[in-house]
C-alpha cells in the first residue's frame, strides 16, 4: 500500500546523516532536531503554534485536556472512521456522540452534528479523512453559534488546503481552536517510527499543552498541570526535518496518481471514485489542493467487494478497508443512544469501500496494472 523504501531511496543520504548526527549528540529527548522541526512546521503551516509529541492519539487525547473537557462533557465526531478518535474521548470519561458522514466525501455531515448538539454538546472532532478537508466553514459556524470547541483530527490531510466561502485559503489543521496530526510512517509526513503534534494559534492553549506533554513540568521537577509522558524523539525528528521540504511535492504526486486512477475507472458504473469539494463553487474536482489522497478509495456497488479484495491480492496487490466495521457497532463503543437508522451512509460504505495502493512512488505501470485488474474483476 505504501512504498517507504522507494520514498527512502530519494532522502537517503539527508536521513541517514541527520540520524547520525543525534546519535552523535546523544540529545535523544527534546534536542535540537526537536525544536527546530516544531519551527519549521509552525512556518510550513502558518500557525503559531506546534507542540510535538509521541504519536497522533496522544495529540488528540491531549487537544482535549488542555480544553479542559470534564467527564460526561459530550464530543461529536463522526462514526466512519478509525478508532482512535473516539478512543481518546471514552479515555478521558468524556461522552462521544457519533454522528453519519456524506456519502461523496465522507467526510462528517453538517445535519447530522447540528441534529446531535445538545446542551452537554462542548466540542466537535471533524477528521480530514482520507485526506480530504472536512467543511470547516460550517463547522466553524455550527461552533460559533453554540459556544463549541472544533478540534481537527488532521492525520490524514497534512498539506491539505481548505477553501473558504470567501475565497481565503489556509492548511488543514489551522482553522479550528486546536488540530492533531500524525506521523506514522505510512502518513503523508511519516517518521520512521512513531510521532505526532498539535497545532493551535491560541497562546494560552499552546503553553497549557506544552507542560502537558511533558509531565505537566515547565520547569524541571515542578508539576503545574496533569500531564502525561508525550515527546517526539529527536531521531523522528530528525527524519521529520528531513521530509518535510518534499510535502508539497509528495502531496501533488498523490493527486497525480489520484487522476490517473480516476480516469482509467472512468464510465465504469460499477465503481464510483473518490473527489474532492470546493466551496468556493460548490463544485466536485479531482485534482484542487483540498485531497492530499491520503487514501484513494473506492466505492464499489453491484460488486462483492471482499472477493474483490481476494482477487487483488491473488494478483500481487494490496488493498485496505477502511473501515470494514462502523463505530457505533463496535463492542468497545456501542451505546444504547445509537439506531441503525441514524447511520444509513456509514452502514452502506463499509460494504463498498476499498483503497487501492496510494504512495508517492507509484508508477504508470503500476496504476495502469492496478486499475486494470479492479476493472476486469468488475466486469466478469
Amino acid at each position: 500500500m505504501v512504498d517507504l523504501k522507494g520514498q527512502y531511496e530519494h532522502i537517503k543520504e539527508v536521513v541517514n546523516q541527520s540520524v547520525l548526527e543525534v546519535i552523535d549528540s546523544t540529545a535523544y529527548i527534546n534536542g535540537p532536531e526537536v525544536h527546530a522541526f516544531q519551527k519549521e512546521l509552525e512556518a510550513y503551516l502558518d500557525v503559531k503554534h506546534v507542540i510535538p509529541c509521541a504519536n497522533g492519539t496522544d495529540a488528540l487525547q491531549v487537544a482535549m485536556m488542555g480544553l479542559g473537557l470534564q467527564p460526561g462533557d459530550e464530543v461529536i465526531t463522526a462514526d466512519f472512521t478509525f478508532a482512535a478518535t473516539v478512543e481518546v474521548i471514552a479515555l478521558l470519561g468524556l461522552t462521544p456522540v457519533l454522528v453519519d458522514v456524506d456519502p461523496v466525501t465522507f467526510n462528517i455531515d453538517i445535519e447530522a452534528i447540528e441534529k446531535a448538539i445538545t446542551n452537554k454538546t462542548k466540542a466537535i472532532v471533524p477528521i480530514h479523512l482520507f485526506g480530504l478537508a472536512a467543511p470547516m466553514d460550517e463547522i466553524m459556524e455550527l461552533a460559533a453559534k453554540h459556544d463549541l470547541y472544533v478540534i481537527e483530527d488532521n492525520a490524514q490531510g497534512i498539506g491539505a488546503f481548505y477553501t473558504s466561502k470567501n475565497g481565503s485559503k489556509k492548511k488543514t489543521g489551522t482553522i479550528g481552536h486546536v488540530a492533531s496530526t500524525s506521523f506514522f510512517p505510512s502518513k503523508n509526513l511519516g517518521c520512521y517510527g512513531d510521532g505526532g503534534a498539535i497545532f493551535t494559534n491560541d497562546d494560552t492553549l499552546a503553553h497549557t499543552i506544552r507542560g502537558m506533554v511533558n509531565h505537566g513540568m515547565y520547569v524541571r521537577y515542578h508539576h503545574d498541570v496533569v500531564g502525561v509522558n508525550s515527546r517526539l524523539d529527536s531521531i523522528q525528528a530528525a527524519v521529520l526535518r528531513a521530509k518535510l521540504p518534499y510535502l508539497d511535492k509528495y502531496n501533488t504526486a498523490r493527486r497525480l496518481a489520484a487522476q490517473k486512477y480516476t480516469k482509467a475507472f472512468a464510465g465504469i458504473d460499477q465503481i464510483i471514485t473518490p473527489t474532492g469539494y470546493c466551496p468556493t463553487g460548490n463544485t466536485l474536482c479531482e485534482s484542487c489542493d483540498c485531497h492530499v489522497f491520503h487514501q484513494y478509495t473506492l466505492r464499489v456497488q453491484g460488486v462483492d467487494r471482499d472477493a474483490l479484495a481476494a482477487h487483488l491480492n491473488e494478483k500481487g496487490i494490496p488493498s485496505g478497508v477502511y473501515y470494514p466495521i462502523p463505530l457505533h457497532a463496535q463492542k468497545a463503543y456501542r451505546d444504547e443512544r445509537y439506531r441503525e437508522s441514524d447511520f444509513p451512509v456509514t452502514n452502506q460504505l463499509v460494504k463498498e469501500v476499498i483503497s487501492l495502493p496510494m504512495h508517492t512512488e507509484l508508477d504508470d505501470e503500476q496504476i495502469a496494472y492496478i486499475a486494470k485488474t479492479v476493472i476486469d474483476f468488475v466486469k466478469s
